[in-house]
């Protein structure tokens, strides 16, 4: 890779600001540096470090404006979602700083009279994270925050895409009074930096977002060390519009879905499985929003719909349209493009597709895009079948609004987060991870602090 990163802009191809790409002993130093910093971090009580994790948050929302500005230049979405993005960002800074107050440990009834156990949990260590481009900010500080609450230090590899979001983040955090070694950002190639992440002792935990097949290699490079992993991975989101649903608001929440970030994000509706009895008015109502929405510059207010973060992601959307329609399905509106690759940017116009078959890549590969592929389903039986055929398990939606129902594809959709009549189910204080494929362990919640503490078993015998 070469000694510079040039970060573009998505939208115009304009090269925004060149990264140093830092070398394998400034990387290896930085490890060395965040395991050295763990003696002392880990050992301030956990209401000092809410104090700083606390005033990190402030200082996001304080540079709210500026932090959003850089977010949409690297990544291309509109500024709304990037301002939307640092107040999501900041909520995980402030749940955690709480939730690091009550890293609780418990007392257990002895076995004999001669005994007393007590259990107790500790910071796992070094947290070395690798993030992804469509949420440079929230992603990061979804891992950051549990680590450093439960005492954790953290360092973070950015995507080559956006780490302009990032660095300005850990610049706030070492502004709002988070020592330097105990929060750190390399910049490099996912394969360079995360195999110098999984081969240091100094590491004791790896977090990453990301696809599946990363995950995967960092799943085994990590084995040698027996490190810590969390992984939140690919995904392939059903939804299902029940016979008796809402249409008009299951429109309104299945654009919400569909479309956020230009259809880039791992939770986005990807097969959109409407019953047979109220496919047409579903689809005419859903391609009529799906017209009014605006493609262009993420920096215009108006933009619904930004670019497509490269050609690589581009190529692979226009691959699936074709694909598609190759095979029956019909254009209803979209497979329309603004693109130049002389220039560096690729524009898809929202795209719904009908008539959409099992046989087509669409339905089997997941879609970072604006594309939405409508089948229908004669019995929710069958729509649970065709949502559960993947080997991914990151979220599911559905809308129906009979209880049994919606009890039935709760306890049989085969996937770690779902929503019910709810197309945004993300929060920082809920568990947010997928089955199968698509990760293992949580962020957000309660649960998301868990990954970065260790048990420790103490068995006091009285003499």
């Amino acid at each position: 890779m070469p000694n510079i990163i040039k970060v573009q802009n998505p939208a115009t191809g304009e090269l925004i600001q060149e990264v140093k790409v830092n070398s394998e002993d400034e990387i290896k130093q930085a490890l060395k540096n965040g395991h050295e910093s763990f003696k002392s971090w880990s050992k301030m009580n956990a209401h000092d470090r809410s104090k700083l994790i606390h005033a990190w948050s402030q200082k996001l929302k304080e540079n709210k404006e500026e932090i959003a500005h850089i977010m949409t230049l690297e990544n291309g979405k509109p500024i709304k979602e990037s301002l939307g993005e640092i107040d999501y960002s900041a909520s995980y800074l402030d749940w955690y700083a709480e939730e690091g107050k009550r890293v609780y440990g418990r007392t257990i009834p002895s076995h004999t009279e001669s005994k007393r156990i007590i259990v107790t949990q500790q910071p796992v260590g070094l947290v070395a994270a690798i993030t992804p481009w469509n949420f440079p900010g929230a992603m990061m500080a979804r891992k950051a925050a549990p680590a450093l609450a439960a005492g954790c230090t953290f360092i973070v590899k950015p995507a080559v895409e956006t780490p302009l979001t990032t660095i300005k983040f850990i610049e706030l955090a070492h502004e709002a009074g988070i020592p330097e070694h105990v929060i750190q950002c390399v910049n490099g190639s996912g394969k360079n930096v995360g195999k110098l992440f999984t081969d240091s002792d100094y590491v004791r935990k790896i977090t990453f977002t990301g696809s599946t097949p990363v995950g995967k290699t960092l799943i085994r490079d990590s084995a040698s060390t027996v490190k810590h992993i969390s992984m939140e991975l690919g995904g392939h989101a059903p939804l299902i519009i029940a016979e008796d649903a809402d249409l008009d608001f299951a429109v309104k929440q299945t654009i919400a879905t569909k479309f956020r970030n230009a259809g880039q994000t791992c939770v986005c509706a990807n097969r959109i499985l409407v019953h047979e009895t109220i496919v047409g008015s579903f689809t005419e109502k859903f391609v009529a929003e799906a017209k009014k929405l605006k493609v262009g510059n993420g920096m215009e207010m108006e933009t619904d719909i930004g670019p497509i973060i490269n050609e690589k992601g581009y190529n692979k959307i226009v691959s699936q349209i074709n694909n598609a329609v190759e095979k029956g399905a019909e254009v209803l509106v979209g497979n329309t493009y603004d693109a130049d690759k002389e220039q560096g940017y690729f524009f898809v116009h929202p795209t719904v597709l009908k008539n959409v078959t099992t046989e087509m890549d669409i339905m089997h590969e997941e879609t970072f895009g604006p594309v939405a592929p409508i089948t229908s389903f004669k019995s929710i039986e069958e729509a649970v079948e065709i949502a559960n055929a993947t080997p991914y398990g990151l979220a599911a939606y559905f809308f129906t609004n009979n209880y049994q129902t919606g009890t039935y594809l709760h306890d049989n959709l085969d996937f770690g987060i779902i929503g019910w009549n709810d197309g945004s189910t993300s929060a920082a204080h809920a568990p947010f991870g997928g089955m199968k494929e698509s990760g293992l362990g949580r962020e957000g919640g309660q649960e998301g602090i868990e990954p970065y503490l260790e048990t420790k078993y103490l068995s006091i015998g009285n003499l």
